[in-house]
C-alpha cells in the first residue's frame, strides 16, 4: 500500500487521470481477438448512481468507438452473484470485461479464468489484491480522499472537542477500506476528535442508520460522522434527521448521488467528497479497447476528487452523479 506524505489541501485532491503509476500493464495471457468488437461492464451494484455514472460514460464512449457494451450488475454489493453474472459474461467471450470486484480476493480465481480465456480484465473504481489479473486499473485515489474527508470534517467541528465515527461497507472492498485508512490516519492528527472503533454496515443505508441512531445514545459528545459512501451516507443522514441533529453533529459524505446532493442543499449533509465517475466510465472503455488491440495501457490511474459544501455546490454540479442515462 503506499503511503501517502504530502498534506492535502481542502478542496480538489489533484490526481488526475493521465498521471498514472508510470507502469505499463501487460496484455493478458491468453490470445485476444484485435478484430473483437464486445466489451462487458459489471458494476458493484444495479442503480446506485455512481456506477450508474460509470456506465453511462461506458456505453457513450463504447458507442462513439463502435463497439458494443454489456453492461449487469448484481442487486447487492457481494461477491456471489457478481461471481455468477461473470461467469455468464465469459461464456460470450467478450473481448474485454469492465469490472468493478466487489471484494478484492474471491474474484481473483474467476477473473484469472477470464483472462486465460483471452479477455482482458479492466478494473474500475474497485481493484483485486493480485494485481497480476487486470491490465489496467482505474479509480480514485481513495485514500487521499479519506484524508480529504477527515481535514474537512475537522475544519467543520473546528476546536470543539468530541467522538468521530467513521462507517464502512464491507470488509475486503478495496476503495471503502482505504477511504477508512487515510480518514483515521489524518483525524489522528487533531487532537481534539476522539475516533470511535469503524462499523460495518453491509452496504445496507438502514443498516448505517441504525448505527448512527445506536451510536447517538450511547456516545453524547458524538461531533462528527464519515460516511466512506453512497450507502452509508445516505444512511446516516436519514438516522442525524430522525434525531434533530442535522447540523450539530457535522456528516461528510462520500459521493455525490442525487440525494446526498438534496440533503447536502437542505443542510442533512455538511460536505461531500466527490469522485469522478464519468471519467473513470469513459477511460475503462478506452483502456479496454487499446488491449484488446494489442496496444500498451498504463496499469494504475487515479482520478480527482473535491471536496463539496453548501458554499460551493453549485459550481462544482460536473461532479453530481446519475441517477440514469
Amino acid at each position: 500500500m503506499r503511503t501517502h506524505k504530502t498534506a492535502l489541501a481542502l478542496g480538489a485532491v489533484l490526481l488526475l487521470a493521465g498521471c498514472g503509476s508510470g507502469q505499463i500493464g501487460d496484455t493478458g495471457s491468453g490470445q485476444t481477438d484485435p478484430n473483437n468488437k464486445n466489451l462487458a461492464l459489471i458494476t458493484g451494484m444495479r442503480g446506485e448512481p455512481f456506477y450508474v455514472s460509470i456506465e453511462c460514460a461506458a456505453q457513450q464512449e463504447a458507442a462513439a468507438q463502435g463497439y458494443q457494451l454489456n453492461t449487469q450488475a448484481p442487486e447487492k454489493f457481494e461477491q456471489a452473484e457478481q461471481s455468477q453474472i461473470l461467469g455468464g459474461i465469459v461464456s460470450t467471450k467478450p473481448g474485454a470485461v469492465i469490472i468493478a470486484p466487489t471484494d478484492d480476493k474471491a474474484l481473483a480465481a474467476p477473473l484469472q479464468q477470464a483472462k486465460s480465456n483471452g479477455i482482458q480484465v479492466v478494473e474500475v473504481d474497485t481493484a483485486l489484491e493480485d494485481r497480476s489479473i487486470a491490465v489496467t486499473s482505474l479509480s480514485s485515489d481513495n485514500y487521499a480522499g479519506g484524508q480529504l474527508a477527515a481535514q474537512t470534517l475537522a475544519k467543520l467541528v473546528g476546536d470543539k472537542p468530541g467522538s468521530v465515527l467513521a462507517l464502512n461497507t464491507k470488509a475486503g472492498t478495496s476503495t471503502t477500506d482505504e477511504r477508512a485508512r487515510g480518514f483515521e490516519e489524518e483525524i489522528g492528527k487533531h487532537p481534539n476528535l476522539k475516533l470511535l472503533p469503524t462499523q460495518y454496515t453491509e452496504n445496507e443505508p438502514a443498516t448505517a442508520a441504525q448505527i448512527v441512531s445506536s451510536t447517538l445514545a450511547a456516545t453524547p459528545d458524538l461531533v462528527g460522522v464519515f460516511g466512506t459512501n453512497l450507502n452509508t451516507g445516505e444512511g446516516a443522514a436519514t438516522a442525524l434527521s430522525n434525531a434533530g441533529k442535522s447540523g450539530q453533529v457535522q456528516l461528510v459524505g462520500f459521493d455525490a448521488s442525487p440525494k446526498q446532493v438534496d440533503d447536502l442543499r437542505n443542510g442533512r449533509v455538511q460536505a461531500l467528497i466527490a469522485q469522478n465517475p464519468g471519467k473513470i466510465g469513459q477511460e475503462g472503455v478506452q483502456r479496454a479497447i487499446a488491449a484488446i488491440k494489442g496496444q500498451p495501457v498504463e496499469r494504475e490511474t487515479r482520478t480527482e476528487m473535491i471536496a463539496i459544501t453548501r458554499d460551493n455546490m453549485d459550481q462544482q454540479a460536473q461532479y453530481f452523479y446519475k441517477s440514469h442515462c
